[in-house]
């Protein structure tokens, strides 16, 4: 995974900026995790303006995401404990971000909202799991144009653009579609990586 995307660039002037008061890394993975929760809280509320806020929340809680990290590398505080928590704190706020659009979206869809969270949701667990514990994968940065690198991580930045802009149930159909399926393509393409290794 790139450490230089458009999201990481934009949280390092505020990096900068605490990195001499001392801050732990895992202080912020904390606060990820914590306006994770509160961003999934948020978007199961309700389909209006609660789905609103969590998608503002859900902004906050991907730019403490990469200032962790950031600020891991910036003052030599990384670790293999801090890379595991911070890699727990992005599964778990993920799948419950998209439990909690699922679960906000009933009074649109009945409860195929909360299966089509659910299934988003345990998709990009079983892609997280893939990736970083079988590690069958690789996540790595894509070149835009010269200075614009995304991951695919950041592609979970569409999230609140598209709650906001009203295209919050076609957004859940499309994750619980294509996320399973890269989850499975992962799953497949991994497999026979192995057995040509074998």
């Amino acid at each position: 995974m790139s450490a230089n995307t458009v999201i990481h660039r934009i949280v390092r002037p505020a990096v900068r900026a605490v990195a001499p008061t001392g801050i732990r890394p895992n202080t912020i993975t904390t606060m990820r995790l914590i306006t994770g929760i509160a961003a999934a809280v948020a978007f199961a509320w309700d389909a209006g303006f609660w789905q609103h806020v969590g998608a503002a929340i859900f902004l906050l809680s991907m730019l403490l995401d990469r200032a962790d990290g950031e600020l891991a590398r910036s003052t030599g505080q990384t670790s293999a404990a801090g890379h595991r928590y911070d890699l727990f704190s992005d599964c778990f706020s993920n799948i419950i971000a998209f439990l909690g659009i699922g679960i906000g979206q009933m009074v649109h869809l009945g409860f195929t909202g909360p299966l089509l969270g659910a299934l988003a949701g345990v998709a990009i667990g079983a892609i997280f799991y893939q990736l970083h514990v079988m590690r069958i994968g690789t996540l790595r940065g894509y070149d835009l144009a010269p200075g614009i690198t995304i991951d695919p991580d950041d592609l979970l930045a569409l999230v609140p653009v598209l709650v906001w802009v009203g295209a919050t149930v076609p957004m859940l159909w499309a994750a619980a579609i294509i996320t399973p399926g890269a989850a499975l393509y992962l799953a497949i393409a991994g497999t026979r990586h192995a057995r040509v290794r074998s």
